[in-house]
């Protein structure tokens, strides 16, 4: 249960790192254009959103696994401004989660149970767990 310990902010940083070394894992040419949801005003400004959406979605399944794309969609959802009108919550959007599931799939860190959703292997467990136990060390050691 180390993931649930250490920092979120920083062990998706971390993470955000190690995922941009696999070569399974690359924003399509349509990721640059994309809001992430109906709910978002602007697309992403950062750079590299992509991997950072994808290290959140492999922390959310270890957490909450096996999880659907309609409970991540409820996850990454918010609320939509609509001028004078009350605001109402939406979900996100679906093609970019399942496109990024798809690839960590390829990549060997998740897999797919039928009706049931997305679950970790255990390659992608232990990817988590040795960047929260590394995080852990050094946060002893300072």
């Amino acid at each position: 249960m180390t993931v649930r310990e250490v920092d979120s902010k920083a062990l998706l940083a971390r993470l955000k790192e190690e995922l941009k070394k696999l070569s399974e894992l690359q924003p399509p040419q349509w990721s640059h254009f994309v809001k992430t949801g109906v709910h978002k005003e602007r697309l992403p400004e950062q750079p590299d959103w992509w991997y950072t959406r994808a290290a959140s979605l492999l922390r959310r399944i270890y957490i909450d696994g096996p999880v659907g794309i309609s409970r991540l969609r409820s996850y990454y959802g918010g609320r939509q401004n609509r001028g004078q009108a009350p605001e109402h919550f939406r979900k996100a959007g679906g093609k970019i989660l399942r496109t990024i599931l798809q690839q960590l799939e390829q990549a060997g860190l998740v897999r797919k149970i039928e009706r049931r959703g997305r679950k970790l292997t255990q390659k992608g467990a232990a990817m988590l767990d040795n960047l929260a136990k590394q995080m852990k060390t050094e946060q002893k050691e300072a």
